[in-house]
């Protein structure tokens, strides 16, 4: 104690001046014993500080110091995020312009019509569909050139529909699928008695019974493709008019609805590059501009026809000849 009281005479030294404060210890001693010094040392000081903190409007940011000082670990989600970044900057300036996505150009921009192809006036055996055998080349298939160039996300679910199908079907159902497609685009075969009591292939055929009363004039049926120019070939599933207008058209089986072509992933692709190879391929003599991905369901809920006009197919042309000249690059 006798330490502390010397301390303090030398501060009071110090100050001079202050010697009245002296009168004050008694009081300080019995009241606040331990209080003293430090009550006294504020009196010496100079002029207070003002605290930069007090300015502050803490009922403004009590929220988002009780989140902070509440919580061990984080308890912020994005909407809090957003609140608490539209409280300290005000709102996001709505009037900036998006920043646009750069769109590429392929460099080798082959027409998806074929400028140099003529078409007879009277095709020869018009009412029979044409179906070319798939002939074993080393030119990649629109298949494969698709599922190599892929983003990672599509591949998972690609994957995971294979494996489900394989469960489901088999490796034979969706080849005994096609058939019995088959068998009723053509008049002179009539599916099978097995084949339509199959609950599988009974389930996606009355799916697909709406759609069948717009398609005519059927032109081909599992038939080969192949472009001449840029090197690729595929199977074609059907080609034949639908309400009025020839389409290339790609059956597909789903368990969940996909009610718009958004949700049928590169499929609008693979049609337009069957478009493109027909075109371009010698075998066939008639040309198409057309596209049309139908999603049938194994409950045999109404499938989802989705039509591709000739504008909506060449923008897909164009992102098919990206995907290809990036598995071109690859290999």
């Amino acid at each position: 104690m006798l330490l502390v009281r010397m301390r303090f005479l030398q501060l009071l030294s110090r100050k001079p001046g202050k010697l009245e404060m002296l009168f004050q210890i008694p009081f300080c001693q019995k009241q606040f014993p331990y209080m003293c010094l430090a009550t006294s040392a504020c009196l010496c000081s100079k002029k207070k500080k003002t605290n930069s903190y007090e300015q502050v409007d803490q009922e403004k940011y009590k929220n988002l110091v009780y989140s902070v000082t509440s919580y061990k670990t984080s308890a912020q989600t994005p909407e809090t995020i957003l609140e608490e970044d539209n409280l300290l900057y005000g709102p996001p300036d709505k009037q900036r312009p998006p920043v646009k996505a750069e769109t590429k150009t392929p460099k080798n921009c082959v027409p998806l019509i074929n400028p140099n192809k003529r078409i007879p006036l009277l095709n020869s055996d018009s009412n029979l569909p044409m179906k070319i055998a798939l002939q074993k080349t080393k030119m990649p298939s629109v298949t494969r050139i698709l599922q190599q160039t892929i983003s990672p996300q599509q591949a998972f679910y690609l994957e995971r529909w294979k494996q489900k199908m394989i469960l489901e079907l088999g490796k034979d159902g969706f080849a005994e699928y096609t058939k019995t497609l088959e068998s009723i685009f053509l008049s002179e075969e009539m599916a099978t008695k097995e084949q339509r009591e199959d609950v599988a292939i009974s389930g996606y055929l009355s799916s697909v019974q709406h759609v069948l009363k717009d398609i005519s004039e059927v032109k081909a049926l599992e038939s080969a493709v192949q472009h001449e120019t840029l090197q690729y070939l595929g199977l074609v599933d059907c080609v034949a008019k639908y309400r009025g207008r020839l389409c290339v058209i790609d059956w597909k089986t789903s368990e969940k609805p996909k009610p718009s072509l958004k949700n049928t992933f590169d499929n609008p692709l693979q049609v337009a590059a069957y478009i493109g190879a027909i075109n371009h391929d010698a075998n066939y003599d008639f040309q198409v501009s057309c596209g049309l991905i139908v999603v049938a369901y194994k409950n045999g809920s109404p499938a989802h026809p989705h039509f591709m006009d000739p504008d909506l197919c060449s923008q897909y042309w164009n992102k098919w000849l990206l995907r290809l000249e990036e598995y071109m690059d690859k290999n």
